[in-house]
């Protein structure tokens, strides 16, 4: 045997040595046999704003969490973790309950083992509870219904039952499949019987998990703080994640630097189904985002090159040119632009869909920029290229972009209640629209100077011609002390009981307005 080849059987053997030593490692963190030991429930709570979500959730917890909330309402995903004294423990999604907010409870019931549908007994079935309950079914995870404020004078448990039952949810105290539980979050009355139903719940499910693995998990929310940088919530639902593991969610990665619980509280590691605050990460991934840890940074980092190559080889390949028509290229879109900055990654996107949703068929939302963090000087550059208005949720602004919006007088509007936003978005979309009606040319004007109640009719206004002619044929708008208070059509054009085509200047007549009746004395009807 000569010396190159005993050279290569050392080798040879070394390599086998060291391939068997990081094999057996990697069994260790990743093998998921007989290791899955029993993990804790996740449970998210769901149902329609101000029926008492987080007032039970703070009651469970026996902490303030509302008093985090701006106007006592739920803006962002909340995880906590709660231990109890016989040594078992739930995790709690609290989820927004505003309408806005669909695709942040979709997420939700994704990560979810159980499902609590929230239900003020003093209101009824409404259309976010109905959406929440359809979300759960969509996701395959069991459903537990608590009718909170049974605390109230007007409280009518048996009305909501009833109205579930006759949509197919037959609770199992009226022999049906759903559990349920009569609560008050405010006194505390029925809770430890709902967390009993929880807990038989979920060992119904019979959960388990690998501690004994490299975490991986979602991401529940992320944000950029001035002093932290990028924090990032995460729900670990496999393995253990350490300090010092290389975390890749989304298309961003890094070094976990620092673990706190919701409560920030330093944490050396942890495990599953629990929540937890992580900082390290180069970015903020989008919730819903999948994590995994990742032995070696060179690896992690390969994984998303590849990540962002395939997205960019998707959005190339499946793009379409807009196909446009003759009537559109001759049809003139106004456009509002708007830029949001919001305090987190779920803000920005419930309020950029809540926006772009409010586009109608003469105006269109376009969302030219998003993001989260400070409204910066770049923010302030953009809107003035652009020609849009910045919408800032929980947001402040930098003295110096303050100057530079001055000085080019950039609209910037703030708002810390989501409802305030679209509210007002709706109310400048409505403006503009009538700006445009306006711009219209007047073909005639008339005063109203007398109403008579019909049954059949409804509404008929008695007028005078001020100006012009009215012809039955044209659209009209009402308008009372200087508002517009209806856009349309006539339904009727009337002298002396007959129907006629047209009345001119200094002559009265009879209008009746097509599916308007709300007119008054002093209304003057302009023709175009």
């Amino acid at each position: 045997m000569n010396q190159k080849t005993k050279y290569w059987m050392k080798m040879n053997s070394k390599a086998a040595a060291y391939k068997s030593k990081y094999a057996k490692k990697e069994t260790i963190r990743t093998k998921h046999g007989g290791d899955n030991q029993p993990r804790s429930p996740v449970v998210t709570i769901m149902g329609h704003v101000d029926h008492g979500k987080t007032s039970l959730l703070d009651y469970i917890r026996k902490t303030n969490i509302i008093a985090g909330e701006f106007g006592g309402i739920t803006q962002h995903v909340g995880a906590y973790n709660v231990k109890f004294k016989n040594g078992k423990s739930i995790t709690f999604l609290d989820t927004p309950g505003h309408e806005a907010f669909t695709a942040m409870r979709a997420r939700g019931t994704k990560i979810t083992d159980i499902v609590i549908i929230v239900i003020a007994t003093d209101e009824n079935v409404m259309p976010q509870t109905k959406e929440a309950i359809s979300h759960a079914q969509g996701a395959k995870v069991p459903i537990i219904f608590a009718f909170n404020k049974i605390d109230k004078v007007n409280s009518d448990p048996i009305k909501i039952k009833r109205k579930l039952s006759e949509m197919n949810f037959l609770l199992k105290e009226w022999g049906g499949n759903y559990p349920s539980q009569e609560i008050s979050a405010k006194s505390g009355e029925g809770v430890d019987q709902l967390l009993e139903k929880i807990l038989l719940e979920a060992k119904k499910l019979n959960l388990r998990a690998n501690p004994n693995k490299p975490a991986e998990g979602t991401v529940i929310e992320a944000s950029l703080e001035k002093e932290r940088g990028y924090t990032t919530t995460i729900l670990i639902q496999g393995g253990t994640l350490k300090v010092g593991d290389y975390l890749v969610a989304g298309t961003f990665h890094g070094k976990v630097k620092l673990i706190l619980n919701e409560r920030g509280k330093y944490l050396k590691k942890e495990y599953p189904s629990k929540p937890v605050i992580i900082l390290g990460l180069n970015g903020a991934p989008t919730p819903g985002e999948k994590f995994k840890v990742f032995l070696n940074e060179k690896e992690a980092k390969q994984f998303v090159a590849n990540k962002i190559q395939l997205k960019k080889e998707h959005k190339f390949r499946f793009q379409r040119k807009p196909q446009i028509t003759l009537e559109q290229m001759t049809k003139k879109i106004k456009q509002l632009k708007l830029i949001i900055k919001a305090d987190v990654e779920g803000s920005v996107e419930a309020l950029s869909d809540s926006l772009e949703n409010l586009s109608t068929d003469k105006i269109v939302v376009q969302i030219i920029y998003k993001n989260i963090g400070l409204i910066s000087e770049s923010d302030i550059l953009l809107a003035v290229a652009s020609n849009a208005i910045i919408i800032g949720f929980n947001v402040k602004i930098t003295s110096k972009a303050k100057i530079l919006a001055k000085k080019n007088k950039i609209d910037i509007r703030l708002y810390y209640v989501i409802y305030n936003a679209i509210n007002a978005i709706k109310k400048a979309l409505d403006v503009m629209t009538a700006k445009k009606i306006m711009t219209t040319k007047l073909v005639g004007t008339a005063k109203v100077i007398n109403c008579f109640k019909h049954k059949k009719i409804g509404t008929i206004a008695g007028c005078l011609i001020l100006t012009g002619q009215i012809k039955r044929n044209s659209k009209l708008r009402l308008i009372r002390k200087g508002q517009l208070i209806y856009s349309g059509e006539l339904n009727s054009l009337k002298r002396f009981k007959e129907d006629v085509k047209e009345v001119n200047k200094g002559y009265e007549c009879g209008i009746v307005l097509k599916n308007f009746n709300d007119i008054q004395i002093g209304d003057i009807i302009e023709l175009y």
